[in-house]
């Protein structure tokens, strides 16, 4: 079976100075724009409790052109702030409906900076790229082919804070599944190993941020050492954004081979529902949590899963997956994250991480079997004891409890 699916393909150019020019200019009326119309929708919602269209700020958008300090935002394509406006939009379509929080305003230092071109603001033609307002084709380094015969639909151009410029080519693309498999595999994710599976392999945790450290921290300290507002200190912030831009590749490379070989190889994926965002409240952990990628691991999964016609499968967060014995269902009450290996009563000897995995996979297949729901063995709010039958905690031999 072959899937048809809009898919982006993502290279490094290098412009001219006149095309970087340009581009910086799209940017900064892209960012003014999106946080004029988020203003204006801000002021209207609090004054007057009133929901502003994309349609209402596209027409404002043509009265701003009018007026004598906005009257820049002309000299750029068009298309890219109309865009904008629809992001927006989408934006308090999250939000409303509590998917999202409030959308927060563009900083000139902080936010992405990008801009989206559709069809009638670029030219392809065999096999370049000319945008709006630019008369000489991106010179893209094509480091992987386009499908044949793949026309784009959409061109965003960005730039990161290492000063590398990237352009991303939405295109339709043939997909053909994966080769046929019953295989199955629960994945439990940690920091001494990234992942560990219910088949027992452990993969390892690359630690890319750990690698570069005192690079990253020498760099650091030389941009603290400059002077607001000087041209060393800009130099000096491109050197941290380069360090933290290398880490990030070569995490994401990682991330990348790992699911690939994953969805590739199994049909049946079983990952637990992480909430990366309270997790690295522990400042203990969260260097180490942020630099695994959990939440990265998880998006690249979700997307190749659906590519390439595998299930992905998510339990509960609450699920004792930890503290469930794999061999008879007996539940520790206790499991700190110092012990990474226990006996059970039933005389089975556990790698908690192992463990985990098997059980998550157990749950995960249990709800593809008869749709049942993965929940929590949770107190009762009577008896402030789990809600079903359990062991006593001292079950588990070898796990010092107080």
């Amino acid at each position: 079976m072959v899937r048809a699916v809009k898919r982006a393909f993502k290279y490094r150019f290098y412009p001219t100075d006149v095309q970087a020019a340009e581009l910086a200019r799209t940017f900064g009326c892209v960012r003014k724009v999106y946080n004029l119309a988020l203003a204006a929708r801000t002021e209207a919602w609090v004054s007057r409790q009133e929901r502003v269209t994309y349609h209402a700020t596209s027409a404002m958008l043509t009265g701003w052109k009018n007026t004598e300090d906005l009257a820049f935002l002309s000299e750029v394509s068009s298309v890219p702030l109309q865009q904008t406006l629809r992001h927006l939009q989408t934006a308090f379509a999250n939000f409303f409906a509590k998917r999202a929080g409030y959308p927060t305003v563009k900083s000139k230092k902080k936010s992405r900076r990008s801009a989206e071109y559709t069809r009638s603001a670029f030219r392809w033609r065999d096999g370049e790229l000319t945008l709006a307002k630019m008369t000489e084709p991106l010179a893209i380094v094509w480091s992987r082919p386009l499908p044949e015969g793949a026309t784009p639909s959409t061109v965003t151009v960005s730039q990161d804070p290492a000063g590398r410029w990237f352009v991303s080519l939405l295109c339709d693309d043939l997909i053909p599944d994966a080769p046929a498999t019953t295989a199955a595999v629960g994945i439990d994710a940690g920091l001494d190993s990234l992942l560990t599976l219910s088949t027992g392999e452990k993969i390892t945790n690359p630690r890319g941020e750990r690698a570069d450290r005192a690079r990253l921290a020498r760099a650091q300290q030389h941009l603290a050492r400059k002077e607001k507002g000087s041209a060393n200190r800009a130099k000096a912030r491109l050197k941290v954004a380069r360090v933290h831009a290398r880490i990030a590749d070569r995490r994401r490379d990682h991330l990348h081979k790992v699911t690939t070989r994953l969805v590739r190889d199994t049909q049946t994926i079983v990952i637990e529902d992480l909430t990366v965002r309270n997790m690295i409240k522990n400042h203990r952990l969260a260097r180490a949590i942020s630099d695994a990628g959990w939440r990265q691991f998880r998006t690249m999964l979700e997307y190749k899963a659906d590519w390439y016609g595998r299930d992905l499968i998510t339990v509960d967060r609450w699920y004792p997956s930890s503290k469930l014995c794999s061999t008879c269902g007996t539940l520790a009450e206790q499991m700190p994250l110092a012990v990474r290996s226990w006996t059970c009563r039933c005389g089975a000897v556990h790698d908690r991480d192992v463990n985990a995995a098997r059980n998550l996979l157990a749950a995960g297949l249990a709800v593809t079997a008869c749709g049942a729901g993965v929940r929590p063995q949770r107190e009762t709010s009577r008896t402030r004891r789990p809600a079903v039958k359990q062991e006593t905690s001292w079950a588990t031999t070898g796990i010092p409890f107080p």
